[in-house]
């Protein structure tokens, strides 16, 4: 079974992403590996593909290499991942690969989390067009976001065992990446300014984007402006102390091999901060996901990461009481609408759906998110 076979009427399939003229990358990346492999002769770039199901803050493109060192035969599957062109209506205002590079590499060495090699990074737009990072490729199986996995495909397939097995590998790499004992030692630039609390920081953050989003047509978004209030009105009076958090964590952005993680990606987002921030995404990324299917008359995997189980499974791995976890669940509804306000943005630019009448509509969860602000939202139903 695969997501599009069951995906229903009304639900968006096709987005445009940049375009990237492979032929043409291929040289690039020939010529410019050559110079960092200390190659014999000029490597052999082939195989190159964007994958079947990627994302909008970045370009993945796959390829293999092959070179000779010294007399010696390599070969290595490998991907690249572009910053996306400025041209391109950015989802995002910004794409520190650097910044990537060295949280993949500190949570790799500091941590038993599956992270793949990241072998280089190139801040400069010269080679390719745009700055990149080069790692190695992991292989498994993803729960895809376009359509949601809700809708079907290798999750909904697994027996009740496997999901749950499925569930508790997925909670414990959130507890592993928490873990991580002075992150900001070995990437200086998660580090909190002094006289900042990183929760503040980030929340300032979230406000500047949601601007930067309006820069050009002016637009409030009523929704939006509602969260920004209700979170301070409710801001934690004694938030978790700051650990390493992931920022995108969510399964979608996990490879599995069988039942295990066997790759944890995109970590463009990754900061200092309290742990609950990335539980709070965690748990409101599937459950949004959930909503929608059944608004489809779908059933969903409704059993799957529930705000109880998640909650009572990571204390239980991290040994770590979850603290004022409804501000958190309402920050990841607001920081995902904010992106969802830009990505149908995009879309209007494109072309692909008309303007909405009604600004929250730029959120596809502003239901959900005004339920939320209203403490009428049911988690256990």
């Amino acid at each position: 079974m695969t997501a599009d076979s069951v995906m229903p009427e009304g639900v968006e399939a096709n987005i445009t992403t940049t375009e990237t003229d492979l032929d043409a990358l291929r040289e690039q990346l020939a010529g410019w590996l050559g110079d960092r492999l200390h190659a014999d002769a000029a490597p052999r770039v082939y195989n190159v593909e964007r994958p079947g199901h990627s994302g909008m803050s970045s370009v993945s493109v796959l390829f293999d290499l092959d070179w000779r060192a010294d007399g010696e035969a390599h070969t290595a599957q490998l991907v690249a991942r572009l910053a996306p062109e400025a041209t391109a209506f950015p989802v995002f205002p910004g794409y520190d690969l650097q910044h990537q590079f060295d949280v993949m590499t500190a949570v790799r060495e500091r941590s038993a989390v599956p992270v793949p090699r990241v072998r280089w990074v190139e801040n400069s737009s010269e080679p390719l067009g745009n700055p990149f990072l080069v790692m190695d490729r992991a292989s498994g199986a993803v729960p895809v976001d376009n359509p949601p996995y809700v809708f079907g495909g290798w999750l909904q397939d697994l027996d009740e065992s496997g999901r749950k097995a499925v569930q508790d590998a997925s909670v414990r790499v959130l507890a592993d990446i928490h873990a991580i004992d002075d992150p900001a030692k070995a990437v200086p630039s998660l580090a909190v300014p002094a006289g900042e609390t990183s929760l503040r920081r980030h929340f300032d953050s979230e406000r500047a984007y949601y601007e930067w989003t309006r820069r050009n047509d002016g637009l409030r978004i009523p929704v939006l402006e509602r969260a920004f209030d209700w979170l301070e009105a409710h801001w934690p009076v004694a938030p978790s102390p700051d650990v390493l958090c992931w920022g995108d964590s969510r399964i979608g952005n996990i490879m599995y091999e069988g039942t295990e993680a066997a790759a944890v990606l995109d970590w463009e987002s990754a900061v200092l901060a309290p742990r609950e921030l990335d539980l709070g995404w965690f748990i409101f990324f599937h459950r949004q996901f959930q909503d929608l299917a059944e608004q489809f008359g779908m059933p969903g995997l409704p059993e799957m990461f529930t705000r109880a189980d998640v909650v009572a499974q990571y204390e239980r791995a991290s040994g770590v009481e979850v603290r004022d976890l409804d501000f958190y669940l309402v920050y990841a509804a607001l920081r995902h609408g904010i992106v969802m306000s830009q990505i149908e943005r995009r879309r209007i630019h494109f072309g692909e759906v008309q303007t909405p009448e009604n600004p929250d509509e730029y959120v596809m969860h502003h239901r959900m998110l005004a339920a939320l602000i209203d403490g009428t939202y049911e988690w256990e139903k």
